[in-house]
Order: structure tokens, then C-alpha cells, then sequence
């Protein structure tokens, strides 16, 4: 409870804000993948804000943790599935920390003028930290990576999945502002409450009106628009089981994929296909090294050859040293392996295992990662068959940075190698084609994605899914897409409206705490003019008071 001259500080009940925070984090998990509801997104927003409205940082840092424990327990689930409970709980927790930091920080900007912009500014703020700490960050469950479907997606052309983020934040911190008015309006019975309720929820409809209206400029769902146009060829083969054991059946996993493109070329041949100018492979689909390996090499070999086109296939390298590398390779009919690209961002704890003394302290599972995959350091903007293509491998997907240097390369057409075989039928790969439509959109390219066992997909600049494969069933796409080189707005800014909201809600919290601590001096100013406050016989929080 906060005393101002006799007053009190209203809040929400603490039952009542516990059951807010637990609702809006399930709120996020239905936006996103398998469900996908995404209206529902701004639900942890609004709860968020509603639930801290009046509340100390301490206690709006546990709502904010209850909120981003419902919503990534349940999201990241498929995290545990082959691995065990540990890696899940410990991913979760850590992750939910981040909500807890951003619940403290939303209880404090609460109290200022325009407190739903700080507020929203705040949440991509938050997503801005955990996608770069610790070990390079972790971005799953940005609500920007929920939208694809609906009119705020459209704002990732303008401002990234960050601008998303901010306005999907926005439209929800507005909600419940309207809605806090409106009750305090009820029960204070103050004149003008009814007007500035609807105001408020003016403005929050008003976001996706502009959203929708930012649509209108944008590429369509056509694959061939845009540019001059190249055909290719998506391959998945598919692996023989899921699971973390797919690889020890590696020769299996090659064999399929050099079928697969066999047939294709069966098929050119018979006239029934279009010859394709290159083909794609998924990662892993080649995890037997080719350059050691003469029976692998010669499998590939044989693949291009018949087909006549160079393929960029997916392998893991022997080497440097002890280490592994997890690279794209174009293999060229004539010449073989040529240019390649070494996957910038391995994954910590499935890729290697960073401070791995330490971590051995609390579990020995770390050792199941035997050798660890070294990182690249170069963007993946590579030559295959005279088209100009930007490679990321599997969850780099997820980092702006990685998919921005591509673009920034010159890449007129964006493919994410992945195999999710490890995740099994989990929504993991759901989750992943989310973040590959985000990115088509953000970046008005069509996006390839092929994977070993699903889910491979082609995505229209617009983030529409033209084709996409099934869980664990061989897949072959083969088709004219458009090779872009506009430059959306997104595209020329790069992080600069991350950075910008990200420093604006760090401004608006580092005010929020310069006038708490003048509080104690400002007794010649009323206190209604620096909170909303309501009769003594209205609830108040006695456990948020200090």
C-alpha cells in the first residue's frame, strides 16, 4: 500500500493480479504455433500492465516472472522431449527471469504520463536482452514471431520483428489502460472518465487499422513478382526415426536425400519437371564428412550429376582440431564442393557446451555433447547457380542480425537449412516456420526452407506459405521464384527501431526511478497530480507495500 496525504493507491487484488498474470502468459503461448491464435498476443501485455498498475517493482517482478512462466513452460516443452526435463526447467526458468525484470520495470514506468508507450517500449527492451545474453541470446516466443497471420505483421517491413513486438505491446498496454480508467471512472465517478476510456480504446484499435493499411504496399503472395526468376528445387528426404539417434542412421539420412533427387531428375528428364537451377538440401543432410569421405562425396556426386544443377546440401565437417563444423556447401556437378558457409551461431548446450566444468557440477548429461561445433564468421551469402542466395542454418533464423547480414550481402533470395528431427512431433518446427515468415516479410524476400524431416516450406514475401511439407514424409518442391532486390525499410534500418524503443523505455524507467525517490520532497504537490488515487473504501495491495 502507498500513502499519499490520506490516500491510498489502488490496485488490482492480489489474487486478482496473480490470475491476470498467470492468464495473460497463456494468452501468449495460444498465439503462438501449434495454436496460433494470434489476436491473443496481446492479452500478456494488457494482463502484464493491468496486474502491476500501482504495485512496487518487487511485486510487479513476481507477476512478471508467474507471467513468463506460463508462457514458456508450455512453449518450450519440445525442448525436454529427447533430453530429459532438466535442459527444459532450466531453459524456462532462466528465460522467465527476463518477464520478471520486465514486470519490475512495467510497475514503475506505470505510474508515469503516457505510461502504455513506456510500458510497450519496455517489452522490446526485454526481447532486445534475451536474444543476446547469455552465450548470444535465445529469441523464441517474440511476440513479433506470433503475427504473421494477422494486420500488426505487416509493421516487420518498417521496423523489424521489433516494431511488431512494440505495437502488438502498444495495443495491449492501451487496453488496459482503458480498462484501469474505466473502473476508476466508476467508482470515483469523475467527470471526463467516459471520454478518455474511449480514447483509449480508439487508440488501441488503431494500431492493427495501420497495420492492415501497411499491408497495402507491400509484395504479395506471388512467388514470381518482383524480379527476374530462377527455379528451385527443395529436397527432404526425411530421416528413418526421430530422435537424438537419427544420426547414428546418417548413411540412411544422405540416401534418402540423394533419391529424392534422383527422381528429380527422372522427372526432368521425362519431361514432366522443369529443370531447376539449383537445389536445395536441409542441414545434417550430409553428416558424414564429404571431403574425408569418398563414398559420401561420391553419393553426392552422383545426385548433381543427374540432376545437371548445383546443389547446396547441409553437412558436419570433421575438424578444425577435436571440433565440429556445421556448414552449407554448394556442390557443383562438374567441380564438386565450392563455396561454403559455417554456421555463425551453434546452438550452447546442443551444438557445444560452453563452461563445461562448470555446468558438469550439476549434471553429467552435458557429456552426451562429445565434441563441439565451432562457429563461423562469415555471413552466409553464397553463389548457387548463378543465384545469389543468403544461408542460415536452423535457429539462426531467430537472430535479426544474422538474417540482416545476408540481406545487407546482396541476397536476393533467403534459405534456412534446419533439421528438426531432434524435436520429433513437437511444435518446435510450427514455431520455426513462424519466425521464417516474419523474416519474408521483414525483409520482402521468399524464404526456402528445407529440412530433413520436416517441416520444409517456400514463403511469399507477403509471409504466406505457398508449399509446405509434412512431419517425416519425403518432400519435393520445385518451382519459379522471383530473385528481389528492393530493400524494405526494415531492411535499410536494421536494429535502429530496436535500439530506439529499446532506449526509450530505459529513459521512461530511469525517470520513473528518479521521481520515486523525490517523492518524499514533493509534499507541497498534490498528490492526484502524481497518481491516479481512489477512496480509502476501494482495495488496496497490502502486499506490494514497502
Amino acid at each position: 500500500m502507498r500513502t499519499h496525504e490520506g490516500r491510498v493507491e489502488a490496485v488490482v487484488p492480489w489474487p486478482v493480479a496473480a490470475l491476470l498474470a498467470a492468464g495473460g502468459g497463456v494468452c501468449l503461448w495460444l498465439a503462438f504455433p501449434p495454436y496460433g491464435l494470434w489476436p491473443l498476443a496481446v492479452g500478456g501485455p494488457f494482463a502484464l500492465a493491468l496486474a502491476t498498475r500501482g504495485r512496487s517493482a518487487r511485486w510487479g517482478a513476481a507477476l512478471g516472472m508467474l507471467l513468463g512462466s506460463s508462457f514458456l513452460f508450455p512453449l518450450l516443452s519440445w525442448t525436454g522431449v529427447f533430453v530429459g526435463d532438466l535442459p527444459w526447467l532450466a531453459l524456462s526458468t532462466f528465460q522467465a527471469v527476463f518477464y520478471a525484470a520486465l514486470g519490475g520495470a512495467s510497475a514503475l514506468v506505470g505510474r508515469l504520463p503516457a505510461a502504455p508507450v513506456w510500458m510497450a517500449a519496455l517489452w522490446v527492451g526485454q526481447e532486445a536482452a534475451r536474444s543476446r545474453i547469455p552465450f548470444g541470446g535465445f529469441p523464441w516466443g517474440r511476440l513479433g514471431f506470433s503475427q504473421a497471420d494477422g494486420p500488426l505483421g505487416s509493421f516487420a517491413a518498417y521496423g523489424g520483428v521489433a516494431l511488431v513486438t512494440f505495437a502488438v505491446a502498444l495495443t495491449g498496454t492501451l487496453l488496459a489502460r482503458a480498462v484501469w480508467r474505466s473502473l476508476l471512472g466508476r467508482r470515483e465517478r469523475r467527470a471526463g472518465q467516459p471520454r478518455a476510456v474511449a480514447i483509449l480504446v480508439a487508440a488501441a484499435l488503431l494500431v492493427p487499422v495501420v497495420g492492415a493499411l501497411a499491408w497495402l504496399p507491400l509484395p504479395g503472395s506471388s512467388l514470381t513478382a518482383g524480379g527476374p526468376t530462377a527455379t528451385v528445387a527443395v529436397v527432404q528426404g526425411d530421416v528413418p526415426r526421430a530422435g537424438l539417434d537419427f544420426n547414428a542412421q546418417r548413411r540412411a539420412v544422405l540416401d534418402n536425400h540423394v533419391e529424392q533427387t534422383l527422381e528429380l531428375a527422372e522427372a526432368v528428364a521425362a519431361g514432366t519437371a522443369s529443370r531447376p537451377d539449383l537445389v536445395i538440401w536441409p542441414e545434417n543432410s550430409s553428416d558424414i564428412d564429404p571431403y574425408k569421405n569418398p563414398d559420401a562425396a561420391a553419393a553426392i556426386d552422383r545426385a548433381a550429376r543427374a540432376v545437371g544443377v548445383p546443389i547446396l546440401i547441409g553437412a558436419v565437417l570433421d575438424g578444425p582440431g577435436e571440433k565440429l563444423t556445421n556448414v552449407g556447401v554448394v556442390w557443383d556437378p562438374v567441380e564438386g564442393p565450392g563455396e561454403r558457409y559455417a554456421k555463425r551461431h551453434p546452438v550452447p548446450f546442443g551444438e557445444y557446451v560452453p563452461a563445461r566444468s562448470f555446468f558438469r557440477l550439476f549434471s553429467d548429461q552435458v557429456d552426451r555433447l562429445r565434441r563441439d561445433f565451432v562457429a563461423g564468421d562469415e555471413p552466409g551469402v553464397l553463389d548457387v547457380g548463378g543465384v545469389r542466395i543468403g544461408d542460415l542454418i536452423c535457429f539462426e533464423v531467430a537472430y535479426d542480425g544474422l538474417v540482416s547480414d545476408v540481406v545487407d550481402g546482396g541476397a536476393s533470395l533467403l534459405v534456412v537449412q534446419t533439421n528438426n528431427a531432434t524435436f520429433g512431433y513437437t511444435a518446435e518446427s510450427e514455431q520455426q516456420l513462424a519466425m521464417s515468415r516474419l523474416r519474408a516479410i521483414e525483409h520482402g524476400r521468399t524464404v526456402i526452407v528445407a529440412a530433413t524431416s520436416g517441416i520444409s516450406a517456400v514463403v511469399a514475401p507477403d509471409g504466406t506459405v505457398i508449399d509446405r511439407s509434412e512431419l517425416f514424409t519425403p518432400y519435393l518442391f520445385s518451382g519459379a521464384i522471383a530473385l528481389r532486390q528492393n530493400t524494405t525499410l526494415a531492411s535499410r534500418i536494421g536494429a535502429g527501431a530496436e535500439w530506439a524503443a529499446t532506449a526509450t523505455g530505459l529513459a521512461a524507467l530511469l525517470a520513473a526511478v528518479v521521481l520515486r525517490r523525490r517523492e518524499p520532497h514533493r509534499s507541497n504537490v498534490p498528490s492526484s497530480a502524481r497518481h491516479e488515487t481512489v477512496p480509502r473504501d476501494v482495495h488496496t495491495d497490502k502486499q506490494g507495500s514497502r
